[in-house]
């Protein structure tokens, strides 16, 4: 084997950004390295952006996006992988500026790199990939949750809220959620008076210090939504922040904060350290283990272009898993 075949994006002389499938030739091995052959990635936000040309997600084109990857070891200069080990890579910068899942071999830095736990497979790790490590590390900081009033999600027909939502309905928390797609098939087995429409939720005249509706929240989308939850999170409540579709800026007061001690968490799973990656990742393998069959759809590199436009127009729900190969 001496090329792999990869979703390569390119810019042309007009300064737009085009992708094609093309073959490229296998890196060569480097210290400290481990090269994967891919059998599974998956679509994120991110991966859009670096697709679309976003200088500020990926600096150099031409390029293979792809921030998440499952596979087999092919070399390794590490003794704690072998060839034929079963592996997760997900975020750093695998996807950004170094070739990533959407190609056939990646090849990365050994400390990026997690040994797939028993009980999962290639294919249920991509399922979950960032936005499942994600929603989990949101999770983390909400497990112990004990008040009777719900958590809210919001976002939740995108990959981390949808994920959230599941991991949170399998550990027997009260859930509502919030979303622009309230009749989404994701939400068939849950109560309709659990399911906030998002222009009811934009429209809803909020005070500095409401009357406590939540227990806590998982905001994928930041803006004005974040804005008003802060109001409504009762007494102890944990906010948790991965997202900021609908704008970066955070306008309140201290009143939530100092009256009612509530706390804002932001989560970056990408950047984590390898070891909480690793524990969440055996959460999900085992105690936290859902299945995500239902809200996932299994494509080749040749659908992808067709996935990414769906992100940009707003109709992508669930998880999108790449499949390289027959």
């Amino acid at each position: 084997m001496t090329e792999y075949k990869a979703y390569l994006v390119s810019e042309d002389s007009s300064g737009s950004f085009v992708s094609e499938i093309k073959s490229l030739a296998l890196p060569e091995d480097q210290a400290d390295h481990i090269t994967i052959k891919v059998a599974y990635s998956s679509l994120n936000y991110k991966d859009a952006l670096s697709a679309n040309g976003n200088k500020g997600v990926t600096r150099n084109y031409p390029f293979v996006p792809g921030i998440d990857a499952s596979g087999y070891v092919l070399t390794s200069s590490s003794p704690d992988f072998k060839e034929g080990d079963q592996v997760i890579v997900t975020g750093y910068d695998l996807g950004m500026n170094t070739f990533g899942g959407f190609g056939e071999i990646i090849q990365v830095p050994v400390k990026w790199v997690v040994p797939l736990p028993a009980n999962l497979s290639l294919e249920e790790a991509m399922r979950l990939g960032t936005a499942g490590l994600t929603a989990a590390a949101s999770v983390f900081e909400l497990k112990d949750h004990k008040a009777e009033l719900p958590i809210l999600v919001t976002g939740a027909s995108g990959g981390v809220g949808s994920i959230a939502l599941k991991l949170l309905q399998h550990l027997n928390l009260p859930v509502n959620i919030i979303s622009g797609k309230p009749d989404s098939p994701l939400f068939n087995e849950l109560p309709q008076d659990c399911i906030i429409k998002r222009s009811d939720f934009e429209e809803l005249e909020v005070k500095p210090l409401a009357g406590a509706r939540f227990s806590g929240a998982v905001d994928t989308v930041g803006g004005e939504i974040l804005n008003k939850i802060f109001p409504l999170v009762d007494r102890k409540g944990i906010i948790t922040i991965c997202g900021m579709v609908s704008g970066p800026s955070i306008q309140t007061t201290v009143f939530p904060f100092i009256l009612r001690g509530i706390r804002l968490i932001g989560i970056d799973s990408a950047e984590s350290p390898l070891a909480f990656k690793k524990q969440l990742w055996s959460y999900l393998a085992s105690d936290w283990k859902i299945d995500l069959s239902s809200q996932s759809k299994v494509v080749n590199l040749d659908a992808l272009d067709a996935e990414i436009n769906k992100i940009y127009q707003g109709l992508q729900e669930g998880r999108v898993v790449l499949k390289h190969g027959d």
